[in-house]
């Protein structure tokens, strides 16, 4: 009898290290907790290969998870994926939305069916009742960040060629918007305005034709490091000197390791940082709310700065580039 309670025991404890919470939740016949992930590309930007593998590596079912993982840059295409988790009975939707517009109707089915969602690295347009939690970046604190550094620079003029990423996500508004303001305000000079859709080759195309249009530029705001680099392309092709204390001042976001690199041989001139590991932030309510907890933060919002060439440091790239 002594054998057999103790076999009982072992067997029920190993049932309980098999998902997340031992009570409370609900889970498939694993023990599982269903989770859809819904995400941009991957392939989009270094920050978003990141953001994935995070991601990845923390839904696992050695973890206590059951994860689907879907991925667009369209919004519409984001939310049929959305609708197709709620008709599957997914226990959580974890989105980061393409664009903030248009997840009313979903989120509310969402709610309806008992699925709750957890948005992760951009924000959306909707109430805030239709999910459990939000971690994100402050977008519009980026943005502002480097316009603030690009201000402290005190050119003489400022001729600037603005390359967007996807219109409409909240990185895109964030960074756009910061930029838009201090055209207004300071009189600032917008050579071109376009979207480049995060991409380097759209943004090496946009500032040739800039290039070859003969007009004057000073600064590039590129609102991602592909673009960024997309642009520097551009640049070398044309023998136009760029970086601390060249002809054009080179601005890039996310802080991939190759782009801080570039900040500390000073040929770019700033990088904002997008702090892509939210995963673990994400893991954590998620047991809390297994657990029967009350969240002590509706919405998180990650640690980040901005890196100027000039102080830069090795330490720095070490500890920040991803």
């Amino acid at each position: 009898m002594k054998i057999q309670k103790v076999l009982a025991l072992a067997a029920s404890a190993m049932l309980c290290m098999s998902a997340v919470a031992c009570d409370g939740g609900k889970k498939d016949d694993d023990g599982l907790i269903k989770v859809g992930i819904i995400n941009n590309d991957p392939n989009e930007s270094g920050y978003r290969t990141a953001n994935d593998n995070d991601m990845k590596k923390t839904f696992t079912k050695e973890n206590g998870y059951d994860a689907q993982f879907s991925y667009s840059l369209k919004n519409d295409e984001q939310i049929n994926a959305a609708q197709k988790y709620v008709q599957d009975e997914v226990d959580y939707l974890l989105l980061s939305a393409a664009d903030t517009a248009g997840w009313d109707s979903v989120l509310q089915d969402a709610k309806k069916a008992g699925v709750k969602v957890i948005l992760f690295d951009r924000t959306i347009d909707a109430d805030a009742s239709l999910y459990e939690a939000s971690i994100v970046s402050d977008m519009d604190k980026e943005g502002q960040t480097a316009v603030d550094w690009l201000k402290g620079q005190n050119l003489s003029e400022y001729n600037i060629i603005h390359l967007q990423g996807v219109m409409g996500s909240a990185a895109q508004k964030g960074r756009s918007g910061a930029l838009d303001q201090a055209v207004k305000d300071l009189g600032w000079n917008l050579i071109t305005q376009q979207t480049a859709e995060w991409n380097a080759e759209k943004a090496t195309q946009i500032v040739q034709s800039v290039i070859d249009s003969g007009k004057k530029f000073n600064v590039i705001y590129a609102e991602n490091d592909d673009m960024a680099k997309g642009a520097v392309a551009a640049l070398d092709k044309a023998n136009i000197s760029h970086g601390v204390g060249k002809d054009v001042i080179i601005m890039g976001f996310d802080c991939n390791k190759w782009a801080l690199e570039e900040l500390l041989k000073k040929n770019w001139n700033y990088d904002g940082q997008c702090n892509p590991f939210q995963a673990s932030y994400i893991d954590s309510i998620i047991k809390d709310l297994e657990a029967g907890k009350t969240l002590s933060e509706k919405v998180v919002v990650m640690d980040e700065k901005g890196f100027d060439a000039s102080t830069i440091t090795q330490a720095d790239v070490d500890k920040y580039g991803i």
